[in-house]
């Protein structure tokens, strides 16, 4: 570990970060698939000339503009703290992390801050055409600002296109392209939209069944019931989709974390996905206790989802420690996974050579340069661990990464079937039964859990990596005083909780008030 790091300021750190990033994502993926529903509302206004269609539209995009403006400032303050807080992570990889950021701030938020205002203002000053146009460019600029920065978690999360620079000591990117197709990437970003889009179904369909209720804008209601039903059962389809690709992607980049997840502690080959379990809190990495008190899986599914090979041996928590186990590359190449202790071993070696690399640069001895650059270049595989000094540090948070990805699923599950009672209903042309309504508002607060669920397991899983493998978190804190950081979480608590008690406040004056007559 590195010398005279404050833990308390790192873990107030991550605190801060987690807080802001929770927040923050309250109010994104009701903008990513809102923007949608409302310019599929506005091409069917455009198409039928139904005035009925116009009125939906405008309901649905003042709950947009109040979610949006909210979102943007708690955005704002996210990105800021990897300056404040995380200056060492900026610093070592600000030359590749900072890429889709600025192409974010420069291309997408201009995008959607430009046709935005068109969109809200330019009823009755511009051309229905026009006017449809500058809601979709709204809708697929969010996305876009999204994708840029999704990509940037990505690449966190599997450092693809880059390369260590050793005179200056940083990370430089020698390949966009790999850095924005790679598969995490892409995989993380089609998941997490796919999944606002849901979350922003299940939204209209609550809202609409409350007015049901009340007998209120009927045919507003069932109208918006169909269209976010038919747009949320799509989307459900491509999170599951997106999720086994997801799945794979973790198996094969971020082992742990995959074993994390299922409460792995022991690997075996046709591994069965846990369905429903309850993990033994006393259970602890190397003692001999059974992970779970009571469990029911599925069985040779996580093999499946993790190899695409029913029988294909999954690593538990021990054997990533422990090491010594085979696998195949995607080359072909048999390869013996090291242990957790060689990792470490490795790591320091790489840390030591570019020590060596800058003391032989100052002396100007280029043979003893080249040297140590490649003793660096062969073990920079496992810089990061060189910092760590405990191998069961590399073990994440295994209750909290588990209990979220469960929640996350079996969730999932009810909203596939929500959907189908929901389009069966739709397709029927009544939508009266009073418990599916209020079901309908239910699903609201659970669809915004599974949805937090979703980073937990994304971002507790990697711990303790801010970079996969480089950078351990507690190597990218900014050297600052850890009261400062604790003033600034309180304020920011504080900050976001009113905002979000005024959003809150705001949406349901909204909702009651409903749409404005003509």
């Amino acid at each position: 570990m590195l010398e005279g790091v404050d833990m308390s300021l790192v873990d107030w750190s991550r605190a801060q970060f987690a807080l802001t990033a929770m927040y923050h994502w309250l109010f994104v993926p009701l903008t990513l698939g809102l923007t949608f529903i409302i310019a599929f509302m506005e091409t069917l206004y455009v198409r039928t000339g139904d005035e009925q269609w116009k009125q939906a539209t405008k309901f649905w995009m003042r709950l947009f503009g109040v979610n949006f403006a909210i979102g943007v400032a708690t955005g704002l303050i996210l990105e800021f703290e990897f300056g404040t807080n995380w200056s060492n992570y900026s610093w070592f990889v600000g030359d590749i992390f900072g890429a889709p950021l600025a192409i974010e701030g420069i291309m997408a938020f201009f995008m959607e801050s430009t046709f935005i205002a068109v969109m809200f203002f330019g009823w009755n000053k511009v051309s229905k055409r026009f006017h449809l146009t500058a809601t979709w460019l709204t809708a697929i600029g969010s996305n876009i600002s999204a994708l840029w920065i999704l990509v940037a978690n990505g690449w966190m999360q599997f450092p693809a296109g880059m390369h260590f620079n050793p005179d200056t000591a940083r990370n430089e990117m020698i390949s966009f392209t790999e850095v924005l197709f790679s598969p995490v990437a892409i995989n993380k970003f089609l998941h997490t939209v796919t999944s606002g889009y849901v979350l922003a179904a299940i939204f209209v369909i609550g809202v609409s069944a409350w007015f049901i209720l009340k007998g209120r804008h009927l045919l507003l209601a069932q109208r918006s019931i169909l269209v976010a039903g038919i747009f949320g059962f799509l989307s459900l389809l491509a999170v599951i989709a997106t999720g086994d690709g997801s799945a794979y992607q973790v198996a094969q980049k971020q082992p742990m974390k995959l074993a994390a997840m299922e409460g792995l502690y022991r690997g075996k080959e046709g591994a069965g996905l846990v369905a429903v379990g309850v993990l033994n809190p006393s259970k602890t990495v190397g003692d001999e206790k059974d992970p779970f008190l009571v469990k029911i899986e599925i069985p040779h599914v996580l093999s499946w989802l993790g190899y695409h090979d029913f029988n294909a041996f999954v690593p538990g928590v021990e054997d990533l420690l422990e090491g010594g186990f085979s696998y195949t590359a995607p080359n072909g190449e048999q390869i013996q996974e090291p242990s957790a202790q060689q990792k470490i071993e490795m790591g320091r070696t790489a840390i030591n050579a570019l020590r060596r690399y800058t003391e032989f640069r100052e002396a100007g001895d280029k043979e003893g340069m080249a040297t140590a650059r490649a003793e660096l270049e062969q073990n920079f595989k496992y810089f990061g661990y060189g910092y760590l000094n405990d191998t069961k540090s590399i073990v994440p948070n295994v209750p909290l990464s588990f209990y979220a990805f469960h929640i996350m699923v079996l969730l999932g599950g009810l909203f596939l079937l929500f959907f189908i009672v929901v389009l069966y209903y739709s397709w029927k042309r009544t939508f009266k039964p009073r418990w599916l309504l209020i079901a309908s508002i239910v699903m609201i607060p659970l669809v915004y859990l599974c949805s937090q669920a979703g980073w937990i397991v994304a971002e507790v899983g990697r711990q303790p990596w801010v970079i996969q493998d480089i950078m351990p978190t507690f190597a990218a804190v900014s050297r600052i005083d850890a009261s400062a950081v604790q003033v600034t979480f309180i304020i920011f608590a504080v900050l976001f909780t009113v905002l979000l008690i005024a959003e809150l406040s705001i949406m349901v004056k909204q909702i009651k008030l409903g749409p404005k007559e003509k």
